[in-house]
């Protein structure tokens, strides 16, 4: 029988400041979280709104971790203290981003809560994915709203982050390109796997050499010695 997932029964039992999430998000975070428990991280969360998630990362995580929120309103200060740091800004502002990168990186766990615009999520994912460490793991979530008109969403939409991931996934296949102008960068290098859920991708970094394929066996279609092998040669 499956263990009890932690965030949810903490979820369930909590009786704090504001936690809103979809519930099936609870599955994906402790799928791609838990193997970050044991130690202490460095954690980004984008988005403090009531700070209710702040304590729920704070009783997931090691409790030596430093978890660093971020939100444009300033009342969010209030939730300062401890292992928490509270960051106000634009995250849709690269040089802020880039200050968070150099204050407080590199970052294990980024959870992208924010604004939800697109030039927001954008923008975040490019100044602090590659401010991660080697291992960390960057989950981007609510991205429904690529499909919503209010938030400069919409079906196949240029610009929406889904379209933009569907390109990187691409990216992560560069190394078997056979065109001149598709090549690897260092995403391609970076990037161990992306794993995308309903209104959730999660991207899991590592650093990856070029795959090698080999061989091992006999040829079953190719038999000298009636037995079904090949001579030693």
């Amino acid at each position: 029988m499956p263990r009890p997932n932690p965030l949810l029964r903490f979820f369930r039992q909590y009786e704090g400041p504001r936690i809103h999430k979809w519930i099936h998000y609870f599955e994906i975070y402790h799928r791609h979280f838990a193997r970050f428990r044991d130690e202490p991280v460095t954690i980004l969360e984008f988005g403090v709104n009531q700070g209710g998630s702040l304590r729920m990362w704070q009783h997931y995580f090691h409790d030596d971790s430093k978890i660093v929120g971020v939100d444009i309103d300033e009342r969010c200060r209030q939730f300062e203290g401890g292992n928490v740091s509270i960051e106000i800004g634009d995250q849709e502002d690269r040089e802020f981003l880039r200050m968070l990168a150099e204050k407080h990186g590199p970052f294990d766990v980024v959870i992208e809560d924010g604004g939800h615009q697109m030039g927001q999520q954008i923008a975040s994912f490019e100044e602090i994915y590659p401010a991660m460490s080697e291992d960390g793991c960057f989950l981007i979530e609510d991205l429904h709203t690529s499909y919503w008109p209010g938030y400069g969403g919409g079906l196949l939409r240029e610009g929406t982050f889904i379209e933009y991931a569907k390109r990187l996934s691409d990216q992560l296949n560069a190394w078997h390109s056979k065109q001149d102008d598709f090549v690897v960068d260092r995403f391609t290098e970076t990037t161990r796997s992306m794993h995308f859920y309903d209104s959730v991708i999660v991207f899991e970094r590592g650093a990856m050499t070029k795959p090698r394929a080999r061989k091992r066996g006999y040829d079953s279609f190719n038999v000298n010695d009636g037995q079904g092998r090949e001579p030693a040669g």
